[in-house]
């Protein structure tokens, strides 16, 4: 099964595509890697490589509008394909509109940083999703 680190220019031409005005959530999934697999051979964890993309991409995160609204550590898979697939990480990212996610990865200085999380992710899922006013229960 192939790892999905970095968006396709076919999923960001899609992305793109699917306009609709007001906030985003992006749902992340991570996985990763033992060890950071840096282009220059700089050794790290891929955890202290993930936490140094963090704090380099939240200034710019956070002055686009964006927050993390949701955060939490995968424990067991109940429902879904038997993989392996395991998750280290689990966050929504909120971001004020789909312009604000494009700024950001079109900007020179997150994109100077990004190197980091391709070093540390083995494998990933980022998934965009409309806000919706919570039900009273499950699908409502």
């Amino acid at each position: 099964m192939p790892d999905y680190i970095n968006p396709s220019s076919e999923s960001f031409a899609a992305f793109r595509s699917a306009t609709r005005s007001g906030p985003i959530h992006m749902l992340n999934l991570v996985k990763l890697r033992d060890q950071a697999t840096y282009d220059d051979g700089t050794k790290a964890t891929g955890a202290v490589a993930y936490k140094t993309y963090g704090e380099l991409s939240g200034p710019i995160f956070r002055a686009l509008g964006g927050r993390i609204i949701w955060s939490g550590k995968p424990e067991v898979m109940l429902i879904g394909p038997d993989t392996g697939e395991e998750w280290d990480i689990a966050f929504i990212a909120e971001y004020p509109d789909m312009d604000a996610f494009i700024t950001m990865m079109r900007d020179p200085a997150y994109q100077a940083i990004t190197h980091h999380r391709t070093a540390a992710v083995q494998n990933s899922r980022l998934v965009r999703m409309e806000p919706l006013s919570p039900g009273a229960g499950f699908g409502a």
